[in-house]
């Protein structure tokens, strides 16, 4: 079954979705790779405000192609989620709620999604088209002269992603890696 779910991403939303769930996700999203998160840490530490509020948001790990003529934005595809970890635990005790990227997690990542009911959400690499598609509506709202890894504030409609790791530190990658490990072993 596929769970349809709007922003802001709550507490008590983010607290019912499990590892594996599949889900459509529908209204504001932002976008930020390594060098926007880096600026939004270091915004921190001088104590000035974010260009967004954090609280419930959900932020995609993507740094998009130039946007064809006619369309509201480019392919993309989601950048491996590694190159945040340094930063996502700060992000998340401000009340950030969900991620989307690919790939693994440190372990400080998820301590940090346990204690502050965050969860990540992994999307299809290769599929940065289809992705690209649930995008209704696009704009830079922090740090343009970063070009694709300016933050933007996404509406989008029915974006396509998976639970990868859940508030729980439930995580598919290594139950997924257990089953087949386990099917080896019968």
């Amino acid at each position: 079954m596929i769970k349809k779910i709007t922003t802001p991403l709550t507490s008590q939303v983010a607290r019912s979705l499990r590892a594996g769930d599949q889900v459509l996700i529908s209204g504001t999203i932002y976008t930020g790779r390594d060098a926007a998160h880096r600026r939004l840490v270091e915004m921190l530490d001088r104590q000035e405000p974010l260009p967004f509020d954090v609280t419930d948001a959900i932020i995609y790990y993507v740094g998009p192609t130039p946007t064809p003529p006619g369309a509201v934005f480019g392919s993309g595809g989601p950048t491996t989620s590694g190159r945040m970890d340094a930063y996502a635990p700060r992000l998340l005790a401000l009340g950030l709620r969900g991620m989307i990227g690919k790939g693994y997690r440190s372990s400080q990542v998820v301590e940090a999604m346990k204690a502050n009911d965050g969860v990540y959400f992994g999307a299809i690499g290769g599929a940065g088209a289809v992705i690209g598609a649930s995008v209704k509506k696009c704009e830079i709202i922090a740090f343009e002269d970063l070009g694709p890894e300016a933050i933007r504030r996404l509406e989008v409609e029915d974006f396509p992603a998976v639970v990868v790791i859940d508030h729980e530190g439930n995580n598919l990658y290594e139950q997924g890696r257990q089953a087949y490990l386990d099917s080896l072993a019968k």
